[in-house]
C-alpha cells in the first residue's frame, strides 16, 4: 500500500467522534512518528509504498486511537513552546493554554532582563513550564516541585533532553509547610472538579492521569490557597505568582487570593475563558 492508499484507509477506520480536520493531523503526525515524513513529504511522495512493518506500526496507532488513547502518547511526545517534550501517562499533555500563561510571565521576567530570576514551578508534570522559562531566560534560576515521581522522572528526561538546567523536587505541596524564597511562584494545579467530568473528552478521562486533573467538588480550591498561602510568605519583594485556573472558578479565585495580596490581575485565553490569574504585593 502506498502514503495515499493509508491515507485513505487511516481517515476511514477512525472513529466519527474525530473531526477531519483532527483526523488530517493525526494521519500527519503518524506519518511523522512512523515514517519520518512531514505533511509536505506525505505529498510529494504519496506514491510511495510503505513496508509491512511500517504498516503494522500505523496499523497499531489507529487501533489506539479508535480507543481514544491521545496520540501524544503513542508517539511519547508533544509540542510545547515549540520545543519537543517527552510525555507519558504519568504526565498531563501540555496544553497551548499554558503556552499563553508561560508567555505572560516571560515578558515579566523581560522588564528586568538582567536579573537572575529564582523561579519555582509547583506541579510541572512534564517540566515544560520551568523547562521553557529556563530555555527562553537563561538566567533564571530554576526550580520545580512534583508529588508524583514517575512525573518527575520525565520532566528530569525532558531537561537533559532539551539542555535545561531546572532543580526538581520530589515534594507534597499540600504537606509543605515552608517554600524558600522565591522571586516567582507558578503553579497549574489539579482543578477540574468531578462535577465537571461530562465535560471532558473521553480520551482525556480515560488515559490522562486523574491526580493531575480533578479536585473534589466540596473544596476546589485546596491547591490554590495552600500555594497561596506558602506564596505569601515565602515571595521576595516585588515577587509575583502565577497560577492556571478553572475557567468557571475565576471571581472565587480573586476572592481568595485577595486575602493574600493586593494586587490581582486576571486573564483570558486564546478562547476567551478566564485562565490565567497574578498576584504581587504581599498584605502584610
Amino acid at each position: 500500500m502506498t502514503v495515499n492508499d493509508y491515507k485513505k484507509q487511516f481517515l476511514n477506520q477512525l472513529p466519527a467522534f474525530y473531526e477531519e480536520t483532527e483526523c488530517l493531523n493525526l494521519f500527519y503526525l503518524s506519518m511523522e512518528f512512523v515514517l519520518n515524513f512531514n505533511k509536505t513529504d506525505c505529498v510529494l511522495n504519496g506514491n510511495e509504498s510503505i513496508s509491512i512493518e511500517n504498516q503494522q506500526k500505523i496499523d497499531e496507532i489507529v487501533k489506539r486511537l479508535q480507543d481514544n488513547e491521545p496520540i501524544q502518547y503513542i508517539t511519547q511526545q508533544a509540542n510545547f513552546y515549540g520545543y519537543e517534550f517527552k510525555v507519558s501517562p504519568a504526565t498531563l499533555i501540555p496544553r497551548p493554554e499554558t503556552e499563553e500563561l508561560v508567555e505572560w510571565i516571560l515578558e515579566e521576567l523581560n522588564k528586568q532582563p538582567e536579573k537572575k530570576w529564582k523561579v519555582l514551578d509547583i506541579g510541572t508534570g512534564t517540566g515544560c513550564i520551568p523547562i521553557t522559562i529556563k530555555k527562553e531566560f537563561p538566567l533564571a534560576i530554576v526550580s520545580a516541585i512534583d508529588v508524583s515521581v514517575d512525573a518527575l522522572q520525565i520532566a528530569q528526561e525532558n531537561a537533559i533532553n532539551l539542555q535545561a538546567e531546572v532543580t526538581f523536587i520530589q515534594q507534597d505541596i499540600l504537606q509543605t509547610e515552608k517554600l524558600d524564597a522565591y522571586d516567582i511562584i507558578i503553579s497549574n494545579p489539579p482543578y477540574v472538579r468531578n462535577l465537571e467530568k461530562a465535560e471532558i473528552k473521553n480520551n482525556v478521562l480515560q488515559h490522562e492521569p486523574h491526580l493531575a486533573l480533578f479536585v473534589d467538588d466540596n473544596d476546589p480550591l485546596i491547591f490554590y490557597r495552600k500555594i497561596t498561602q506558602l506564596a505569601h510568605k515565602s515571595l521576595n519583594e516585588n515577587g509575583m505568582l502565577f497560577f492556571e485556573i478553572n475557567q468557571y472558578l475565576g471571581n472565587e479565585m480573586q476572592e481568595m487570593v485577595s486575602e493574600y495580596f493586593k494586587n490581582i490581575e486576571l486573564k483570558k485565553d486564546f478562547i476567551q475563558n478566564d485562565r490565567m490569574m497574578k498576584a504581587d504585593f504581599p498584605i502584610k
